[in-house]
């Protein structure tokens, strides 16, 4: 089956960096654009980031542009979301999603499980 298994959530201090990673099985990872998501209670899903199936594009939302960075590991089957810089703003429950085909553009046909990322004020 389908699996997308999130870590690297957490409590970090404003100002500091975690990484989240978001290890996949169950299909071809390479084949697969990828997408990370957040949503803070209350409110609908935010887009934050998506990589295409090589990694070769990517893009950012405004509200974390030069801060996070999207990768991916094919070897690994795994995707990254390196956030630095991290504002009590940037509280939510983040998401990593597989997109149905090799670029963005439509709704994710899987998601993980979710991890809680907390930036204290």
């Amino acid at each position: 089956e389908v699996q997308l298994v999130q870590s690297g959530g957490g409590l970090v201090q404003p100002g500091g960096s975690l990484r989240l990673s978001c290890a996949v099985s169950g299909f071809t990872f390479s084949n697969s654009a990828m997408t990370w998501v957040r949503q803070v209670p209350g409110k609908g899903l935010e887009w934050l980031s998506g990589i295409t199936s090589d990694g070769g594009r990517a893009y950012y939302a405004d509200s974390v542009k030069d801060r996070f960075t999207i990768s991916r590991d094919n070897g690994q089957n795994t995707l990254y979301l390196q956030m630095n810089s991290l504002k009590p703003e940037d509280t939510a429950i983040y998401y990593c999603a597989k997109d149905p085909r090799a670029d963005w553009g439509t709704m994710p046909d899987y998601w993980g499980q979710g991890t809680q990322v907390t930036v204290p004020s």
